[in-house]
């Protein structure tokens, strides 16, 4: 259709056919493209390929064996919770977040609890997390005038709770929170891991 057709006269974008419902073949292949694009988990995988089921519908006779599609993504290694795990574990703690919202974003993704832990890092890791977050968001020393002065009490609350939200232990939010100086911030990731 050329530009001057008037729009009453275009067909009708929301009539279009319905996507053909899903057979085993084109299962595989949501399944591979899936694995091929995104790092994901066991969980999440039969998530979405559940999720394709109920859009899409189901043309074969007997019901689709999602689990055997996963299970055969994992034993040919496209798919493996635990090289999963730890990278969202190591990405989320680069970006200042704490172990327990990490938890909770492995247990989203379908990570089985022994797995989440190994997702965690390390203590000293998570340290380094709560200094990240302070200095992103400018908490504690990170945000003060270089006067070292003490944050008024309201604005210390919001800060230590922002930083439990973000899955920070007390201790953690409270020793960035409280810290005098940005050293002090610094000094205490390392602590106790001399």
């Amino acid at each position: 259709m050329d530009e001057g057709t008037p729009s009453s006269q275009r067909p009708d974008r929301s009539a279009r056919r319905a996507p053909r419902p899903l057979d085993t073949a084109r299962l595989d292949e949501l399944a591979l493209a899936y694995v091929a694009r995104f790092a994901t988990s066991a969980g999440k995988l039969a998530d979405y390929l559940k999720r394709k089921l109920r859009e899409r519908g189901w043309e074969g006779e007997e019901a689709p064996d999602v689990a055997a599609i996963v299970a055969r993504m994992v034993a040919l290694r496209y798919v493996d919770d635990a090289v999963f795990a730890r990278a969202k574990g190591q990405g989320l703690l680069r970006r200042g977040y704490g172990a327990r919202r990490i938890g909770q974003a492995l247990g989203a993704a379908g990570i089985g609890e022994g797995l989440r832990d190994e997702g965690l890092g390390s203590a000293r890791e998570r340290r380094e997390a709560a200094l990240v977050m302070a200095r992103k968001r400018r908490f504690g020393p990170f945000g003060r005038d270089s006067g070292g002065g003490r944050h008024d009490p309201a604005a210390r609350e919001k800060q230590v709770a922002a930083m439990l939200r973000a899955g920070h232990p007390l201790a953690s939010a409270r020793a960035m929170v409280d810290a005098r100086t940005i050293e002090e911030a610094e000094s205490w990731v390392d602590e106790d891991f001399d």
